[in-house]
This record gives structure tokens, C-alpha cells and sequence, in this order.
């Protein structure tokens, strides 16, 4: 048989998480090195490898249910290489060190075991639209899988240069960074967007570090369950019945 699909085969890489394209992550384990991964995301693997949903604790499940942050996680383990991928959504692999990267949790793929991960309010007077108040700080030495809707831009913050960012655009920033959230507005109330341009709610970043945003300020469509395939979102007659993407 011959097709241009053949060209899309298995990229051969030593690196641990690897991006075997924008849209698909290669993770290879070695028997002693688990990895957690956002439930449903496996689409292949190869070897013996085994799939545990992750345990949270009392105190975790109560602060998901308070804050509405948190991840959904499996525990991959096991011998082999396992491909991971959500939406077709691009992926990004970060290094994290000491200074720590804090991240909507909605745009988390895959991360070390290893780093330590807890829930931050981003302070305000009033709610926020969009990414919601409550932020998922991750810390320690490590590796995270991130996914963004379309390529995103990474822009840096310096003492003299300070950062805005649309609350519904931003996926992650440098946790070092100082951070207000602002509602700039020509109106008589905070709550309603500026006049009639349709922009609200921003996020302004200050310090030293950077600012990750995609090309996009609606959320991925995280009404579709990952797992249950077009019958979980469609109908007999075809209509979405989430109106994800109608």
C-alpha cells in the first residue's frame, strides 16, 4: 500500500516528553518512571503499560469543588511509549525549575509525578471572566506538557516593560511575576465591557519573567468528553447537543 500518510510515521527521539507533532505527545517509559496525564488524552501507545486514575485526597476534592480548579489526572506506568493528545490542540513542552509556573489547569496535557502542584487565587474585587479567578501553580524541577488553540506568543516582562493580557487569552506566566487584575471600562459599572468594543476583564503582569498566550479567547471545548467519542456529544439526529461548536 502506498499514501502520503506513510509520512506521518513514528519520530525516533531519546527525549523523554517529546512532540512527535503540534498536535501529538510522545512520552516514553522506562519501568520506573511513571507520568501523570490528563484523563482520557492517551490516543496509542506501545509496550505493557498500565492506566490508573490518580487518587485525591479529602482536602483536594473539597478545593476543586470550592475553587472549580484542579486537574483530572491518570498515572501512566509501565514499559513502553505512549502518545498523548487532547482536541488537536497544540502542545508545549516546559522544563520547570525554582521559579515555578503558574497555568489555567484547563490547559494542562501531561506532567512529572514529581512536580507539586496547588491551587492560587488571583485577587480581585470582582469575579473574572473567562479563565476564572483561581490559578494552578506548579512547582519543583520537572517537566509539563501545555496545549494551546492555535500558536500562541510568548511575551517577556521586565521591570520596565509591564505585560496586559486579555483574561480569556492567557494559559500560563512566570509564578514570580506580580499579577492585578484590571476591568478598564468606558461605562458606569465595572461589570460591563468597554462600551461596545467587546473587551473586559485583563490581567496585568509585572516584574521579571514571561507571559504565555494563545491566538484565542474562548476556551477549548471542554464540554466534549474525551473518551465517549461523537456519541457523547451528538445526537441521532447529528445536532452537537452541547452547542460546542454550532
Amino acid at each position: 500500500m502506498q499514501s502520503p500518510l506513510f509520512t506521518y510515521g513514528e519520530q525516533q527521539t531519546q527525549e523523554r516528553f517529546a512532540v512527535q507533532n503540534p498536535q501529538l505527545l510522545r512520552i516514553t517509559l522506562k519501568g520506573n518512571d511513571d507520568i501523570l496525564a490528563r484523563k482520557g488524552a492517551m490516543v496509542a501507545y506501545q509496550g505493557l503499560i498500565d492506566f490508573d486514575g490518580e487518587y485525591q485526597s479529602t482536602s483536594e476534592r473539597r478545593k476543586r469543588e470550592r475553587t472549580g480548579e484542579g486537574l483530572d489526572l491518570m498515572r501512566c506506568s509501565g514499559q513502553g511509549t505512549v502518545y498523548f493528545a487532547n482536541l488537536a490542540q497544540f502542545i508545549h513542552v516546559v522544563d520547570i525549575d525554582s521559579g515555578g509556573l503558574t497555568v489555567d489547569s484547563a490547559y494542562v496535557l501531561a506532567l512529572d509525578p514529581a512536580l507539586h502542584t496547588e491551587t492560587l487565587a488571583v485577587d480581585s474585587e470582582y469575579g473574572i471572566s473567562g479563565s476564572g479567578k483561581y490559578q494552578l501553580n506548579i512547582t519543583g524541577q520537572g517537566k509539563v506538557a501545555l496545549m494551546t488553540s492555535g500558536q500562541p506568543l510568548m511575551l517577556p516582562v521586565t521591570p520596565q516593560t509591564s505585560v496586559n493580557v486579555d483574561s480569556d487569552a492567557i494559559v500560563a506566566w512566570s509564578t514570580q511575576l506580580r499579577v492585578q487584575m484590571e476591568a478598564p471600562t468606558t461605562s458606569t459599572s465595572v461589570r460591563t465591557r468597554r462600551g461596545s468594543t467587546g473587551e473586559g476583564w485583563e490581567l496585568s503582569f509585572l516584574g521579571q519573567g514571561f507571559v504565555l498566550v494563545q491566538p484565542s479567547e474562548v476556551m477549548p471545548p471542554q464540554n466534549a468528553q474525551i473518551g465517549e467519542g461523537v456519541r457523547g456529544q451528538f445526537g441521532a439526529d447529528g445536532r452537537n447537543r452541547n452547542n460546542a461548536w454550532s
